[in-house]
Parts: C-alpha cells; sequence; structure tokens
C-alpha cells in the first residue's frame, strides 16, 4: 500500500466512521478495488486508523470527556462497551473470516439501508435528550445493541444509535452516546490489533506494533490516523444536523445505492 491508498483510505474513515454507512465496508471496498484488501498491514491499518477518528470526539467534546467530577458518565461508558469486549474476543475469528469477502457486506449494507428507511417510524417516542438521564441499564442495553455491527456493512455507528433511540434517547442524544461508547470502543480494538492480535504478515506470525517497523508502514500509520482525525472533525459536525433535521431515510438511501452498485461489481466485474 502507497502514500496515495492510505490518505485515501484514511479519508474514507473519517468521512464514514460516525455516519451510519459502515466505515468498515466502505475500506474494505476501496481496499478490495485497488486489490490490497488480502495484505495483512492493510486489514491491521483499516482497524487502527480508528484511533485517529476517535481522538476527533474527544477533541470536539472535551468538556465531557476531562470532567472527571462526572464520574457516572465514565461508568455508564464502561457498562456499554462490555458487550463489544466480550462478544468481540469470542468472534474474532469468525469476523476475520469475512473481511475478505466484498458481497455478503454489499448485502448488508443494502439490508441495513432498508432498515434505515423505516427505523424513525419504529421509535417515535423520545424522553431522553440528556447523557445524564442515561440509565446503566440504557448504556448496557445500546452497548448490546452496538454488538450488531461486528458483521462488517452494518455500522456500528448506525446500532448504537438505533439502539438509544430504542432506550428513548433522542436522535440527537443517541448520536451523541454514540460517538462517546465510539471512544472506549474503538480503543479496545485499536490496542488489540496493534498489540495483541497475531497477523500472518509475509508468511510470519506478528503483532500489529511488529509490521508497523518494517518499510514505510510507521510512516503510513501515523498520516493514516492523522487524516482520519481531520476528516472525522469535519463528519461529526455534518452528521449531527443532518441527522436531527431529515433523520435516518438519506442514509438509508445511500446504504442501498452503494450497496446495489458494488454487489453488481463484485459479482459481475470482478
Amino acid at each position: 500500500m502507497d502514500l496515495f491508498k492510505a490518505i485515501l483510505i484514511a479519508i474514507i474513515e473519517g468521512l464514514t466512521e460516525y455516519l451510519p454507512v459502515s466505515s468498515t465496508a466502505h475500506m474494505i471496498f476501496t481496499s478490495s478495488v485497488f486489490g490490497i484488501q488480502e495484505d495483512e498491514f492493510v486489514k491491521m491499518f483499516q482497524v487502527s486508523i480508528q484511533f485517529g477518528a476517535i481522538l476527533a470526539v474527544v477533541f470536539l467534546y472535551w468538556k465531557k470527556f476531562f470532567d472527571f467530577k462526572n464520574v457516572n458518565f465514565y461508568l455508564k461508558l464502561a457498562v456499554a462497551v462490555i458487550p463489544a469486549l466480550v462478544l468481540g474476543k469470542l468472534f474474532d475469528d469468525k469476523i476475520e473470516a469475512v473481511l475478505g469477502d466484498p458481497v455478503p457486506i454489499a448485502v448488508v449494507l443494502i439490508l441495513g439501508g432498508v432498515v434505515l428507511l423505516f427505523i424513525d417510524r419504529l421509535f417515535k417516542v423520545s424522553t431522553i435528550d440528556d447523557e445524564k438521564d442515561i440509565s446503566y441499564k440504557s448504556a448496557l442495553m445500546i452497548g448490546f445493541w452496538q454488538c450488531l455491527a461486528m458483521m462488517p456493512g452494518t455500522s456500528r455507528s448506525a446500532a448504537s444509535i438505533i439502539g438509544g433511540m430504542q432506550q428513548k434517547l433522542t436522535r440527537k442524544a443517541a448520536a451523541e452516546f454514540s460517538f462517546f461508547l465510539a471512544v472506549p470502543t474503538m480503543l479496545a480494538v485499536t490496542v488489540y490489533s496493534v498489540f495483541v492480535k497475531d497477523w500472518n504478515y509475509k508468511g510470519v506470525e506478528q503483532k500489529g506494533f511488529e509490521m508497523l517497523m518494517q518499510g514505510d508502514n510507521l510512516m503510513l500509520f501515523i498520516v493514516g490516523n492523522i487524516v482520519a482525525f481531520v476528516v472525522a472533525v469535519v463528519a461529526i459536525k455534518f452528521f449531527i444536523g443532518v441527522l436531527t433535521k431529515y433523520g435516518f431515510k438519506p442514509w438509508g438511501w445511500y446504504r442501498i445505492i452503494v450497496g446495489i452498485v458494488l454487489l453488481i461489481y463484485f459479482t459481475q466485474f470482478n
């Protein structure tokens, strides 16, 4: 993977991480078109540059994250992230097996789009408009909803926002809690992929940080995270406005159209 491809993938990550369109699907499709998706460093890169995207949330909501008097905020995030940590570890190998095949991911992208077209009708009653009013039980339930995104193409953002609305959060409150929850979730995923997970890179079993020490990998990793951070800052501000005003329908149609185009491409022309 060269610098141009790394920057393009990072831009896609920053744009889509917090939108209900599945950043993983978009990065996999892009890498597949480039013919680099089977490269183990590329797979690790796609996961680890999410670190840059989560820093965008910390940057935009720094008052919330550094309000150490609000212990309940940290405890709710800890409770909400537990399902993803447990189930993510249990199903890591199965998730990895799907990452190399864009066809089922395109199908999930389409099905998820259909769900988004009707989701606003299902959860019309919302009574919670602030994170402080979210109970620990609701935080845990949102955490379980987030686990649906373990199937690439589902979208972590969509799953957790829908989970929030199911727990009677307003669109804005659900979106913001989804952003907050992304921080411990994606941080854990990044740490796991860089320091814990074994990758078969160039025929040798090694950790992510060992891959980073080879060739231009470290430079690509740093640039990718910086680009993802900058783009994610813009994307978050844009998404909140669109979601509050128009709901999920625009994203539903986007997912369906993109999913159909990619499904045709990967079944007929690839």
